[in-house]
């Protein structure tokens, strides 16, 4: 199944149409503030709208001559609007249609980005349901540590990403900034009055300052959030390539009938779209260092951060928002062997039984050091000689002097461990 996922919405949103789509909302957003005060005649702004239009090989044109985008773009809307030209851009500046048009363009991409995190969780949480009681080893450092369940490891990642959408909710909140004040932010030509009003009928809120500009700090801060939700998907990627190892082999990504994985090897199947993940995550939080760096500028102003903003802010949100849909791709065709994950939690004689039987013994009279030391002796022979840790406890007189062979076989009930499962659920699934 190939990868279902809005990418092009998003790239839709940040085309050159587009962006001057917005500029122009922008621009007929202030004249309808105008109006609205009394300043401007209703019929005018009125007639001025039905006019007002663009074409973008018409400002690629006078961009040519002019060398400012927005200057272009406004001569070619007089253009068609006649005498109604003397309505637009007053009192503005450039930026003002800019970082406002800006937050536009944000606020709309979000919304898809905040539609695929709830589909990826809804399908995590399906998935948490299902494998509530999957029993498969829990490991730390790499190595097998303790029984847990499947479904408990997707509850962590539920956990992960209801914490991100949280975060996003928050910095897309944060981000839904406009102004309209004019060079450097004084509103000199501009009544205060016209940015409250613009802003409200577009959906945002006037930034409490702008210094010509909106300060980058709140660009920065969206940007890290973006970084946060790739890194947590590289780290649900990372866990199932590791998982898909030959040696492990407890979950493979869904592999289609005609799919090959290799030119040279026919066996393969590898974890090829977790692994696409894995880049892509190093990219976005790549980008979310630009943005870091698009803070500190010149006095006032500068547009040093502007070439940076046109490449990382579509780029991530178009990664970001693809990659979520191949997430949730990943999840829906997830192969899970839980045959394998039960073999694996029996390697060696049960050694992931190690701590039951430490516990037991020093409840027996053990000192805990003395315990362990015949647990671990146990255990460690197991592991290097390829043994059996149950029948090596059972052959040692100073374990079977202290435990009966019931006494040791209930030891490595994995039903055991997993008595307090009911409470992780609850917190996570309610």
């Amino acid at each position: 199944m190939i990868d279902r996922y809005s990418r092009d919405e998003i790239k839709n949103i940040w085309s050159v149409q587009s962006k001057f789509q917005y500029y122009l909302q922008v621009e007929l957003a202030v004249c309808d503030a105008y109006a609205e005060l009394g300043e401007f005649p209703k019929e005018d702004i009125a007639n001025l709208k039905n006019l007002a239009k663009f074409d973008t090989e018409r400002i690629d044109e006078i961009e040519k001559e002019v060398k400012h985008d927005v200057i272009a773009f406004l001569t070619n809307v007089n253009e068609n609007v006649g005498e109604y030209a003397k309505y637009m851009h007053v009192g503005m500046t450039s930026s003002d249609v800019i970082d406002t048009a800006f937050a536009l363009q944000i606020q709309d991409s979000g919304k898809i980005i905040m539609q695929d995190l709830n589909k990826v969780i809804a399908t995590l949480k399906d998935l948490a349901a299902e494998h509530r009681n999957t029993i498969c080893v829990g490991r730390s450092h790499g190595v097998h540590a303790e029984i847990m369940t499947f479904g408990v490891k997707l509850c962590s990642w539920i956990d992960i990403l209801s914490r991100q959408r949280n975060n996003f909710a928050s910095a897309l909140e944060q981000i839904r900034v406009g102004q309209i004040s004019g060079p450097v932010g004084t509103y000199s030509n501009i009544p205060p009055e016209i940015e409250e009003i613009t802003c409200k009928n577009l959906g945002l809120m006037p930034a409490k300052i702008s210094t010509q500009i909106i300060a980058r700090d709140y660009h920065a801060h969206f940007m890290q959030v973006l970084a946060l939700i790739a890194s947590v998907i590289e780290q649900f990627a990372t866990e199932i390539r590791h998982l898909q190892r030959t040696e492990v082999l407890e979950v493979e990504e869904g592999f289609g009938k005609n799919q090959k994985g290799s030119s040279a090897m026919p066996h393969k199947k590898n974890p090829v779209l977790s692994e696409n993940l894995c880049g892509l995550a190093r990219v976005v939080r790549a980008n979310s260092m630009v943005s870091l760096e698009n803070i500190p500028l010149w006095h006032e102003r500068d547009i040093s951060h502007s070439s940076a903003e046109r490449i990382i802010f579509p780029d991530s949100l178009i990664l970001v928002d693809f990659m979520l849909a191949r997430l949730n791709n990943i999840l829906e065709n997830l192969e899970i062997h839980p045959k394998n994950m039960l073999e694996n939690a029996d390697k060696f004689g049960g050694i992931i039984f190690s701590q039951k039987v430490l516990l037991k013994l020093i409840e027996k009279g053990l000192t805990r050091e003395e315990a362990y030391r015949v647990v671990q002796r146990n255990a460690l022979d197991a592991f290097e000689e390829k043994g059996n840790f149950k029948a090596n406890l059972l052959e040692d007189n100073d374990v079977t002097s202290r435990l009966s062979k019931e006494e040791i076989e209930s030891l490595f009930d994995k039903k055991a461990f997993l008595k307090n499962i009911d409470v992780i659920y609850d917190r996570i699934l309610g």
